[in-house]
């Protein structure tokens, strides 16, 4: 039995609150804290993994970004 996904199908403006550096390269980032910041979740806090995300943690911290989730599976884009 597989869990829920903590959001429903959609796309959400989140705010990255934290990141982790990848312990093998710590100029790529392998986790992601972000809340919503808008619509019916907003506040909602959640942690993504993420597979090499250029840019060090403190580059990502504060950023934000947008979080697509098809089939319950998540994406994060940041926001240029």
């Amino acid at each position: 039995m597989s869990e829920p996904a903590p959001l429903p199908d959609g796309t959400y403006d989140v705010f990255i609150v934290d990141a982790q550096a990848d312990p093998a390269d710590e100029t790529r980032v392998n986790q992601l804290d972000l809340t919503v910041v808008t619509g019916p979740f907003k506040g909602e806090v959640m942690t993504v993994a993420s597979q090499g995300l250029e840019g060090s943690d403190l580059d990502l911290m504060g950023m934000p970004a947008v979080l697509t989730v098809a089939d319950g599976r998540p994406t994060v884009t940041l926001d240029d």
